[in-house]
């Protein structure tokens, strides 16, 4: 086999698809990326246990096709270090010995079999399909996945919930102390269905995304989705279990309500909370008409932080309190200058809103408080 190749477009698809290789394979060929030469073009696939990439390329002077599987991190390596210039790729077809040649010398190494490489699963008949803009599958993936959870005995929390009905589809993530709700209104399924995509492969699209346009297609089972991008495919395991019911921790009748600037907020809880003690992050506010009292302190060390700003709240007079770290999360994941936190009490639920949501969108953001000593 013999086929020539841009050194920089092999090497930007391999660093996108290399992005699936785990640190550590139980199987050792997993380590490698797979090549596929069929005619004019370069299949490119990387892959973990549960988790695999697919590109193509398309490659000049093409002779002989076939499959083999090229160790990940000797291929990288070597290719970061080379200016942009065609490359020739040679392949034993017998001995699999690998030669690449470049302008002024060679790499050789060992590739290995590519049948060994293990297979994706092909979905079962009843599999569901969703199509969807690339950008709006970036939107709910952006607002939601940094709220997920990583608790290895609570599974479901640990991915991005697709809940899609006739009327929307909604993207929800929870690690049991934020939650996330962004329904996009113009993506709407033909019946009920829902799935959770874990957290790898929606880190994955979240890299790949900003650089496809079109639409994009996942087809899923209880199992398994195939995602198809224009130059990527991804399939992943999914999450197995049921989500849960993520409306019904959503307090209804919130009377109070403050309307601050968001960036205004966001940059004197930045500084308030640097004074929080490390282990809870906790940071009081203080709501009174017009004005928050943002209060941080460490009793240990001695330290403390206080910031006055100005809102619109009309409310009684209330103290809650917040994991800052949290509260900063979410708010740098709100896209709206203004934002509106509804409260009913310092026991329940704080609700952070945009005051204004993109057209087709609507974003809920959640953080449960943090109980007060005083």
């Amino acid at each position: 086999m013999k086929f020539v190749v841009s050194c920089n477009l092999l090497l930007s698809h391999l660093q996108t698809v290399g992005r699936v290789i785990a640190s550590k394979n139980s199987i050792p060929i997993l380590d490698c990326f797979l090549f596929e030469l069929r005619g004019n073009q370069l299949m490119i696939t990387a892959a973990d246990s549960e988790t695999r990439m697919t590109t193509a390329i398309d490659v000049n002077e093409v002779e002989g096709e076939g499959i083999f599987a090229v160790p990940s991190k000797n291929l990288l390596e070597s290719l970061k270090e080379l200016p942009e210039q065609p490359i020739i790729f040679e392949i034993n077809d017998s001995s699999l010995e690998l030669f690449i040649y470049y302008e002024n010398g060679k790499y050789n190494f060992i590739a290995q079999k590519g049948d060994e490489y293990p297979q994706a699963k092909p979905l079962s008949e009843e599999a569901n399909k969703l199509k969807i803009k690339a950008q709006d599958l970036m939107a709910g993936i952006t607002r939601t996945l940094f709220a997920s959870g990583d608790d290895e005995l609570r599974p479901v929390m640990n991915g991005v919930f697709f809940d899609i009905t006739p009327e929307s589809l909604i993207f929800v993530a929870s690690d049991g102390h934020k939650l996330v709700r962004f329904k996009n209104l113009s993506v709407t399924g033909s019946e009920k269905s829902s799935f959770i995509l874990p957290k790898k492969p929606a880190n994955l699209l979240r890299n790949i995304l900003p650089r496809e346009d079109g639409e994009v297609t996942i087809g899923f089972d209880t199992n398994n989705a195939y995602i198809t991008l224009g130059h990527y495919v991804v399939i992943c395991r999914l999450i197995e279990g049921r989500y849960p019911n993520y409306n019904g921790v959503i307090p209804q009748n919130n009377p109070y309500k403050v309307t601050v600037d968001r960036l205004n907020l966001l940059n004197a809880l930045k500084r308030v909370t640097v004074f929080s003690n490390p282990g809870s992050s906790l940071i009081k506010l203080n709501l009174s008409p017009n004005k928050i009292f943002i209060s941080a302190q460490d009793i240990d060390f001695s330290t403390s932080a206080e910031e006055t700003i100005t809102c619109v709240y009309e409310g009684i007079d209330m103290n809650i309190g917040f994991k800052g770290t949290y509260l900063i999360e979410i708010l740098n994941n709100i896209p709206s200058e203004e934002i509106v936190l509804e409260l009913a009490d310092p026991s329940r639920a704080g609700l952070i809103l945009p005051i204004e949501n993109e057209a087709d969108e609507d974003l809920l953001m959640l953080l449960m408080p943090m109980m007060l000593n005083d």
